[in-house]
């Protein structure tokens, strides 16, 4: 099977870099091996050797589980808080068409 090559933009590389440097900071932190957040993680120690580097290959929720595992803040530690900004998320996307419209004239801008 051919691999695809995605190329990001250097805001979210950066950012994703910077996220994984935050959950090793917390892992060590902790006093936690690689293998021992990879297993409350649920994963293998390979893919948390993955976030480590801050690969973009590794799902977006085994990034968000490393994170509150080892305390790094996503949006807010308070559950209550997180549920009431979801639903006013929610809200607002049922005020937002449910598809966008693109003239075909209208050129794409994809420079980053």
């Amino acid at each position: 099977m051919k691999t695809r090559h995605v190329t990001f933009s250097p805001q979210a590389s950066l950012s994703l870099r910077l996220f994984a440097g935050l959950i090793e900071e917390g892992r060590l932190r902790k006093g936690w091996t690689r293998n021992e957040l990879a297993e409350r993680v649920g994963v293998g120690v390979v893919t948390m050797r993955q976030v480590a580097k801050g690969s973009p290959r590794v799902a977006i929720g085994t990034y968000f589980e490393a994170a509150a595992l080892v305390g790094v803040s996503l949006f807010t530690d308070d559950i209550d808080s997180l549920r009431r900004e979801h639903d006013t998320q929610l809200e607002r996307l049922t005020l937002l068409p449910k598809r966008v419209h693109r003239h075909p004239q209208e050129p794409i801008d994809d420079d980053f």
